[in-house]
């Protein structure tokens, strides 16, 4: 089940290019003071475009379907019945119901899950990963997500149920702290379960990366090479975490498939992020969007109940198996702002790469990066408006492109927007 605000948080944790690559044949041709031309996509490409619309059609109403069928067939009070044997503590109760949801989640999202995340990655040539990986990597998740049920879902229960008129106002303010938490320990000890991270093998171009990193005022950084070509053909890099979890990660497939210039432009991004401090931000956006949400959400949960309280075996929201409810509600309007969402995200993705070619003033290096990002990531470089809408949470590829041909104030003696950020 596809939450906005999961998918917020994940963003949150990994702000990244969304980097896949090609081979070069089609952007060697191009000289240093070209500008580098927008690929036409392929028609594998556009087949993968258009298929992947279908999906996320298919994946928002089934966010929606499947938590009004545990709703409206009484299932969701019948798993907190069996909670309330298991369990006689009211804490107790609220982590076994959410074991038990999450799990039938888990079984009937599978065949969906299996599809997009494995068959279909196959089938398009963008992975490398092995059924038993896959369904490893897939039960790992759903461990994880159990243990962080068990151990924080309570909070906002317990909210509902002292202030059932202003609980979505704390919890609001609550996930503020947790993203923090959530950010400091997922490159420490969640991120480690799905790969091996460990130190760069190229010791030069290491040492470039930290310079860059010096340049842009980011100190005390490790930079990290995890292997993600067991799993995939994409290519990706990210700055994540703060004080004793901050780190510069490079996959192996990026150093492979870029060259040495373009992957520091690909870093120089992650840096502006870095610098910028969307993260700070985006916490503090996504804070409001939760705010917003959840305040709609109840307002709609509380009518729905009074209305379906008999098909819904409960009356209140604070009964824990109205959690379907909540979260139907929170995918809803989820959808009805993720416009918003991915507005903002643009915005920032765009100062990114405003950030990073300023840094190493590389134009061309930046525009051939976005190209073979294109290329192997099978894009439509440029889209239909109710994707960018929807969907785009970066700026499409081939407006990064025209940016990265055309963005170059230095030529000019002019002024760089961040030039205050970098060290000489």
């Amino acid at each position: 089940m596809k939450c906005f605000l999961i998918a917020s948080l994940l963003f949150l944790i990994n702000g990244n290019l969304h980097a896949q690559t090609q081979p070069d044949s089609l952007v060697q041709a191009v000289t240093l003071h070209e500008n580098v031309p927008v690929p036409e996509p392929t028609e594998k490409a556009l087949e993968y475009y258009s298929s992947g619309n279908v999906i996320w059609a298919i994946d928002l109403v089934w966010g929606m379907l499947i938590p009004a069928i545990f709703l409206f067939t009484g299932f969701s009070a019948k798993i907190r019945s069996w909670a309330e044997k298991l369990g006689k503590k009211w804490f107790l109760i609220i982590g076994i119901y959410f074991a038990i949801f999450i799990a039938f989640m888990f079984i009937i999202d599978l065949p969906l899950s299996y599809y997009e995340g494995f068959s279909r990655q196959h089938a398009f040539g963008l992975s490398n990963q092995t059924l038993n990986k896959w369904f490893a990597d897939s039960v790992k998740a759903l461990m994880v997500g159990m243990i962080v049920g068990f151990l924080f879902l309570w909070i906002p229960f317990l909210l509902l149920k002292k202030s059932p008129k202003r609980w979505w106002f704390y919890v609001s303010i609550l996930a503020v702290p947790f993203m923090i938490l959530f950010l400091f320990i997922t490159p420490l000890w969640i991120e480690p379960l799905f790969n091996d991270f460990g130190p760069m093998k190229n010791k030069a171009l290491e040492s470039e990366i930290l310079s860059l990193a010096e340049r842009a005022g980011i100190e005390g950084s490790r930079v990290f090479e995890v292997n993600k070509s067991v799993d995939t053909k994409q290519v990706n890099a990210y700055v994540t975490g703060f004080m004793g979890s901050k780190r510069i990660v490079l996959w192996d497939n990026t150093i492979e498939k870029l060259n040495e210039k373009e992957v520091l432009f690909v870093m120089a991004h992650e840096m502006g992020h870095y610098v910028l401090g969307h993260v700070w931000k985006l916490i503090f956006f996504i804070s409001l969007l939760t705010l917003l949400t959840l305040y709609l959400a109840n307002r709609t949960a509380v009518a729905l109940i009074n209305k379906f309280k008999g098909k819904f075996g409960f009356d209140q929201l604070s009964d824990i198996a109205s959690l379907p409810l909540i979260l139907l509600l929170i995918n809803f309007f989820g959808f009805i702002i993720t416009p918003i969402a991915n507005a903002y995200s643009r915005y920032t993705e765009h100062e990114a790469d405003q950030f990073g070619l300023e840094i190493t003033q590389d134009n061309h290096d930046a525009a051939t990066a976005f190209v073979k990002l294109q290329m192997e990531n099978l894009s439509n470089p440029r889209p239909g408006l109710l994707y960018k809408l929807w969907r785009a949470d970066h700026p499409v590829l081939g407006d990064r492109i025209d940016f990265a041909n055309e963005y170059r104030p230095w030529e000019n003696g002019e002024s760089l927007q961040y030039g205050e950020y970098f060290r000489k």
